[in-house]
């Protein structure tokens, strides 16, 4: 009988360290997702009001906001928990992969000359999915729907050429808000509520 009961609480405990892990980049999301809609916006006015080719470069700013704050939140998370899981090292090889393969993606499609056609619909594209398989990684359903979201709305980029493509910049900034601060918002608010129900 003793037997049994040792073996219910090693369950319970077991389920309560499982269930009670911690939970870290709940800032990542919006570390990304602020810097590139605003330079986006920017991107866009200033094409707007100057119609200055160079402006569509802008975008290599990206990664001067956004790397630092990935590093300062990825540094606190760290001293926070001190340990890092196999689900967060996937999570941030992915994407590291992403920033990647947009930079490189986006040199090389300038190189080539369809920036203009395709490396919105692209970095669209690459954010809706990573979101997606985050979503998937950590089972929070609101990343899965926005990236479902965001994957979809990444070919209107395609359709929007011509003089009218400033505005892929305006539609990208709506996607990648969908992809990276509105699931970031609801990630960062879903981790405050479970550390203050612990």
């Amino acid at each position: 009988m003793r037997t049994a009961e040792e073996l219910d609480i090693i369950t319970r405990m077991r389920g309560e360290v499982m269930h009670r892990r911690d939970l870290t980049g709940e800032n990542l999301f919006l570390a990304w997702g602020y810097p590139t809609v605003i330079v986006l916006l920017v991107e866009f006015v200033a094409l707007l009001l100057w119609d200055e080719d160079w402006y569509e470069w802008l975008w290599t700013g990206i990664p001067l906001i956004g790397t630092p704050l990935m590093i300062y939140f990825l540094n606190e998370d760290y001293e926070r928990t001190r340990r890092r899981t196999l689900d967060e090292n996937v999570i941030l090889m992915m994407w590291v992969f992403i920033g990647f393969a947009s930079c490189v993606g986006g040199a090389a499609m300038g190189f080539a000359g369809v920036f203009q056609q395709a490396f919105f619909a692209y970095l669209s594209l690459l954010c809706g999915l990573g979101c997606f398989m985050t979503g998937i990684i950590l089972h929070f359903r609101p990343k899965i729907i926005c990236g479902i979201i965001a994957s979809l709305f990444s070919a209107v980029p395609l359709f929007l050429q011509g003089n009218l493509w400033p505005w892929q910049l305006l539609v990208t900034a709506a996607t990648i808000a969908i992809a990276l601060i509105i699931p970031g918002h609801l990630f960062k608010k879903y981790v405050k509520n479970y550390y203050e129900s612990i």
